[in-house]
């Protein structure tokens, strides 16, 4: 392998976990992507603040 084959592994694991990491620190602090809106489909976020 080459060093930026090597490179763009690192940054495409430093992405997905940025993302995963972002996603449980959310889940974590009560927010969701969901926004409740009259097209929700009564996610479980929505149930809760019912």
């Amino acid at each position: 392998m080459q060093w930026y084959e090597i490179l763009v592994i690192a940054l495409a694991v430093l992405f997905v976990g940025g993302v995963i990491g972002k996603a449980i620190r959310d889940k974590m602090h009560g927010k969701s992507g969901c926004d409740c809106s009259s097209c929700c489909g009564n996610c479980s976020d929505c149930k809760k603040k019912k």
